[in-house]
C-alpha cells in the first residue's frame, strides 16, 4: 500500500468501519448544529500520504468539486495520524470562507472534447503567507468550509500522515447540487441522508 495516494469515494456505503464512522451520532450532531435540515454524504476519501513519496494536495476549495447552489458542502477531515509540518499538515487560509467560490472543476460542456472534465478558469493565487498550518495530533475532526481555502505539502518525513475525509450537503431548501458536478448520485443509488430535521 505504500505507493496508494487515496481510496474513494463511496467508503462511507461500501466499508462497515467508515459507514459507522460518517454515520455516528456525533457527526450527525456536528450537523443538526450547523442547521442542516436534510443533509446527504455525497463522498469519502482515505488518504494515505506515505512516508517520503506522498504527495502535495495544491490550494482548493471543496465547493470547486461539489458544488451547490447556494454553498451548502462541509467536509469532515478525520486525522487517523499525528499532523505535522514535516509530513504535510493541513494548511488554511483563514477568512477565506467568506470569499465566495473561486473556481469550478465541471463536466466539460463541450461534448466532443476529449478531456471530460475541466476547469472554468485559472488557478487563482494564493500568497504563502496567508496560510495557517493546522498540526493536529492523532484522532482530531477538523471541520472545513466548502469554501475555505486549503492544501497540504508533500510528505518529506518518515512517518505517514493517513486521514479519512467526507463531504456532506444539504439536500432541502431550495438547495441545488450542481448537474455539471463531476460526481453524479443516480435514482439507484442516491447521496444517503444522515436525517431528515422536519421527521
Amino acid at each position: 500500500m505504500i505507493a496508494l495516494n487515496k481510496v474513494g469515494h463511496s467508503l462511507h456505503v461500501d466499508h462497515p468501519v467508515f459507514n459507522k464512522l460518517t454515520f455516528s451520532s456525533r457527526v450527525k450532531e456536528v450537523c443538526w448544529q450547523l442547521n442542516f435540515n436534510k443533509p446527504a454524504v455525497c463522498q469519502s476519501m482515505y488518504i494515505y500520504k506515505n512516508p517520503g513519496i506522498g504527495g502535495e494536495v495544491i490550494p482548493h476549495q471543496d465547493s470547486w468539486f461539489l458544488h451547490t447552489e447556494p454553498n451548502s458542502v462541509i467536509g469532515f477531515w478525520f486525522a487517523l495520524e499525528n499532523c505535522t509540518l514535516e509530513n504535510g499538515c493541513l494548511h488554511a487560509i483563514k477568512g477565506s470562507h467568506k470569499s465566495g467560490v473561486h473556481r469550478r472543476y465541471m463536466r466539460n460542456p463541450d461534448k466532443d472534447a476529449q478531456q471530460l472534465l475541466v476547469y472554468d478558469r485559472p488557478a487563482p493565487i494564493y500568497p504563502q503567507s496567508n496560510y495557517t498550518p493546522l498540526i493536529v495530533g492523532k484522532g482530531t475532526c477538523i471541520i472545513i468550509h466548502g469554501n475555505v481555502v486549503h492544501k497540504s505539502e508533500p510528505n518529506r518525513s518518515q512517518k505517514s500522515r493517513h486521514a479519512y475525509t467526507f463531504h456532506v450537503i444539504e439536500t432541502e431548501n431550495n438547495v441545488k447540487y450542481s448537474e455539471d458536478n463531476w460526481l453524479q448520485a443516480s435514482k439507484e443509488k442516491p447521496f444517503p441522508v444522515l436525517f431528515e430535521r422536519n421527521k
